[in-house]
C-alpha cells in the first residue's frame, strides 16, 4: 500500500505572489522575460508563450517575484482561478498568480498534476471572500493536501501523465507551425502584394487590378451569437459553448454553428480574441462566422493580422464589448475572387490538418483527464 500524508500546499516549497511592473514605465517591458498572467495559462503544461515581456529593468523592479524554471504558477484571483501553468525558463508573475517554487522532496511534476486536482476547491474558497473571488498567499498556502510521501513513486505518477502531455504538446507544436505557414501566405500575398503573377498584374488607383477597398462584410459577415448563461447548460453536454474567454467557459448539448467556426470574444477583458474551432459549437458570448462563409480561411487570417485594429473596436469602460456590426465594418483590401479563392484552396490543407490534430489532442486530453484524479487519489496504483 503506498503511503500518503495530509500536509499543506504551503510545506511543498517557496510559495511567491506575483506583482505587475509599473505600466508608467514603458522602458520595464519589450524585453525578453516572459511576464504570466492568468490571459497565457490556456491549457497547456508549460508556459509557452505569453502576451507580455518584460525588460531587465522591469524585471529587477519586482525582483522578489522572478521565479526559476519548474515552477508551479495557479491563478487565485478573479474567474480564472484555480488554472495552473509550469515555468520553462525564468520568468515573472502578475499579482493574480500564487507561484510554488517547488523543494527537494517532492517531484514538481507530480506537485503540478496535483494542483491540477484543486481546481475547483479553489474557485469554491475564492467565492467566500470578497466580491471579487481571490485566494490571498495565506489562505494559498494554508490549504490542506494529501500527497505520497515516496518521491520515486510520485516521479512514477508524473512520468504517466507526462507521457500524454508530451503528445499533446507535441500535437500543439505542429498546429502552431501549420497556422504561422498560413499566416506567412497570407502576408506574402496580400500585405506585401508577392502573390502569384503579381509582377504583370496592373496597379489602378495604388491597388492591384481588379481589387478594391471595402468592409469585412462583404467577403463573411459576422453574427452574434445566442447568449446562454451557466444555468442554462447541460451537465452531460458535449458541444462547447464559447463565451467571452479564451477556452470553452462550458458544455450544452445542441451548436448553433457548423464547423469550421471563427469566434470573436464579445466581452471582458478577452474581448476582441480571435480563435478557429474546428467542431460544432454553441456561439454565446461572442461574435462568430462558420463554414456557410465561403471565405473563411482568409477572414481568420485577415483578423488575426488586425489585432490592433480588433482592439479599437472595444467599447465601455468598466466591461469592454466588440460587436459583429463592428467587426463588419473593418475596412480592408478585397482581393478579386479568383485570389480569394486560390489562397483559401492553398491553406485549406493546413486547416485540414490543424483540425486532425486538434480533435488528437481533444482525445488525448481527455484520456489524461480521467485517469489524473485516479493516479492522484490513489484509486489507481502504479
Amino acid at each position: 500500500m503506498r503511503q500518503q500524508t495530509i500536509t499543506k500546499i504551503g510545506n511543498l516549497g517557496r510559495i511567491i505572489t506575483g506583482k505587475t511592473p509599473s505600466t508608467l514605465n514603458p522602458d520595464f517591458y519589450g524585453g525578453t522575460i516572459p511576464f504570466i498572467t492568468p490571459t497565457d495559462m490556456v491549457g497547456t503544461k508549460t508556459i509557452v508563450t505569453t502576451q507580455r515581456y518584460l525588460s531587465t529593468q522591469g524585471r529587477n523592479s519586482v525582483n522578489s517575484s522572478y521565479i526559476p524554471p519548474h515552477s508551479i504558477c495557479v491563478s487565485c484571483i478573479g474567474s480564472d482561478m484555480g488554472k495552473v501553468v509550469m515555468t520553462h525558463e525564468w520568468a515573472v508573475t502578475n499579482q493574480q498568480i500564487n507561484s510554488i517554487i517547488v523543494n527537494e522532496s517532492f517531484d514538481y511534476r507530480y506537485i503540478y498534476y496535483l494542483m491540477r486536482t484543486l481546481e475547483n476547491r479553489i474557485r469554491n474558497l475564492g467565492k467566500n471572500s470578497t466580491a471579487v473571488p481571490i485566494l490571498n498567499k495565506t489562505k494559498f498556502s494554508n490549504i490542506e493536501i494529501k500527497v505520497f510521501c515516496d518521491l520515486e513513486y510520485q516521479t512514477q505518477i508524473a512520468d504517466i501523465l507526462s507521457a500524454y502531455d508530451n503528445l499533446i504538446e507535441n500535437n500543439q507544436k505542429q498546429i502552431r507551425l501549420l497556422e504561422e505557414a498560413a499566416q506567412r501566405l497570407y502576408k506574402e500575398w496580400f500585405i506585401d502584394l508577392h502573390f502569384p503573377g503579381y509582377e504583370t498584374t496592373s496597379i489602378v488607383n495604388g491597388n492591384p487590378e481588379g481589387w478594391e477597398r471595402g468592409s469585412l462584410s462583404v467577403i463573411g459577415k459576422f453574427v452574434r451569437g445566442t447568449t446562454i448563461t451557466k444555468t442554462q447548460a447541460k451537465e452531460n453536454g458535449v458541444v462547447p459553448v464559447v463565451a467571452g474567454g479564451l477556452e470553452p467557459a462550458y458544455f450544452h448539448d445542441v451548436a448553433n454553428t457548423v464547423a469550421p467556426v471563427i469566434t470573436v470574444s464579445g466581452s471582458g477583458a478577452n474581448a476582441g480574441y480571435v480563435k478557429i474551432y474546428f467542431e460544432n459549437i454553441f456561439a454565446s458570448d461572442c461574435s462568430f462566422l462558420d463554414s456557410r462563409a465561403k471565405y473563411l480561411f482568409f477572414c481568420y487570417c485577415t483578423l488575426k493580422n488586425m489585432t490592433q485594429q480588433l482592439d479599437s473596436l472595444q467599447k465601455g469602460a468598466a466591461q469592454p464589448h466588440v460587436y459583429a456590426k463592428d467587426i463588419n465594418q473593418l475596412q480592408i483590401l478585397l482581393p478579386s475572387n479568383k485570389y480569394l479563392s486560390d489562397f483559401c484552396s492553398t491553406v485549406k490543407p493546413f486547416f485540414d490538418r490543424i483540425g486532425r490534430l486538434e480533435q488528437e489532442k481533444k482525445l488525448l486530453t481527455e484520456a489524461r483527464d480521467r485517469l489524473l484524479p485516479k493516479l492522484m487519489s490513489g484509486e489507481i496504483l502504479v
